[in-house]
C-alpha cells in the first residue's frame, strides 16, 4: 500500500501543481472564460490514462509462463529507467517549474487560447497518468492488489488535497523538499525494480546467476511474509538473491551516485566561474 500512495501521491501532486498554476495565471490575467479548456483537457487525460492503466493490466494477465517472466522483467526495467529519469528530471526542474508553466499559459492565452490550453492540461496530465500506470503495473506484480488499489486512491486524494491547499490557502508546502525526499524513495523503489527484473531474466535464462543464493534469509525473514513482501515492494527485496541480482541492486545505487556527484560539481563548477566573471 505504501509505495502506490507514495507514487500516486507524487505524481498526483504534480499533476496538481501544473493545473493549479494553470488556473493561477488565468485568474491573474483575467482569462478565467478558458478555465472550462484545462478542465476539459484536465478530465480527457484522467480517463485517457485509465484506459491505459486497464490495457497494461490486461495485456499483463494474457502472457504466461515465460511470457509472463519476460513482460514481468520488462515492465520492471522500464519502470525504474522512468523513475530515474525522474529523478534527474524533478532535481534540475523543481526551482523553475512555475516559471515556465506560467509562461506557457500566459502565451496560450494570448494565442490559440481554447485549443492549447487544452493541450497543455491534457500533455501535464496524462504524462503523469501514464507512468503512474506503469509504476503501479511494476508494484502490482510484487504486492497485493487490493492493497495497491487502496493505496493509489488515497495517494491522489491526497494529492488533491494537498495541491487545492496550496492554492487556496496562505498555506505553503516546501516543494523542492518535497521533491528531494520523494527522489531518494524513488531512488529504492527503482534499484528494488532493476533487482526483480534481474530475478526475471535469472528464472528465463537470460542472465546468469553466477551465484544462485548468495544468501539465504528466509529462515528470518521469508519473501511471502507481509513483512518480507512489503520491503520487496518497497526496497525489491529478496531473501536469497542472485549474484547478479546483487550486483544490480549496489551496481545502480552506485551509477546514480556517482552520476549525481558529477552533476553537482558540474553546477558547483558553473556558480564559480560566474562568480569570477562578476568579480
Amino acid at each position: 500500500m505504501f509505495p502506490s500512495y507514495i507514487l500516486a501521491l507524487r505524481e498526483g501532486l504534480e499533476a496538481a501543481l501544473i493545473i493549479g498554476i494553470v488556473f493561477g495565471v488565468l485568474r491573474k490575467t483575467n482569462h478565467q472564460k478558458l478555465n472550462t479548456s484545462v478542465w476539459f483537457g484536465t478530465l480527457s487525460a484522467i480517463v485517457t490514462s485509465t484506459m491505459a492503466a486497464l490495457v497494461l493490466n490486461w495485456v499483463g494477465a494474457e502472457f504466461e509462463g515465460k511470457g509472463e517472466q519476460l513482460f514481468e522483467g520488462i515492465t520492471m526495467f522500464l519502470a525504474a529507467g522512468i523513475l530515474t529519469w525522474m529523478v534527474f528530471w524533478m532535481r534540475k526542474q523543481s526551482l523553475v517549474m512555475k516559471q515556465n508553466i506560467e509562461s506557457s499559459v500566459q502565451q496560450a492565452a494570448e494565442g490559440q487560447g481554447k485549443k492549447a490550453l487544452f493541450l497543455l492540461a491534457f500533455l501535464a496530465v496524462v504524462r503523469e497518468g501514464i507512468e503512474l500506470a506503469l509504476f503501479l503495473l511494476a508494484i502490482r506484480l510484487t504486492t497485493n492488489p487490493s492493497q495497491e488499489l487502496l493505496g493509489t486512491v488515497f495517494g491522489l486524494f491526497s494529492a488533491a488535497l494537498v495541491g487545492w491547499i496550496i492554492f487556496s490557502t496562505t498555506r505553503k508546502l516546501r516543494l523542492t523538499r518535497f521533491f528531494q525526499i520523494t527522489n531518494i524513495l524513488f531512488t529504492f523503489f527503482a534499484a528494488g525494480l532493476v533487482g526483480l527484473g534481474i530475478h526475471e531474466f535469472n528464472e528465463l535464462g537470460w542472465i546468469p546467476g553466477v551465484v544462485e543464493h548468495v544468501w539465504n534469509l528466509n529462515s528470518f525473514l521469508p519473501d511471502q511474509s507481509t513483512l518480507g513482501q512489503l520491503l520487496k515492494a518497497l526496497v525489491g527485496y529478496s531473501g536469497s538473491p542472485s549474484l547478479t541480482q546483487v550486483i544490480g541492486y549496489f551496481g545502480y545505487f552506485a551509477v546514480i551516485l556517482i552520476s549525481l556527484l558529477k552533476k553537482l560539481q558540474g553546477s558547483n563548477s558553473s556558480r564559480n566561474k560566474e562568480s569570477k566573471t562578476i568579480l
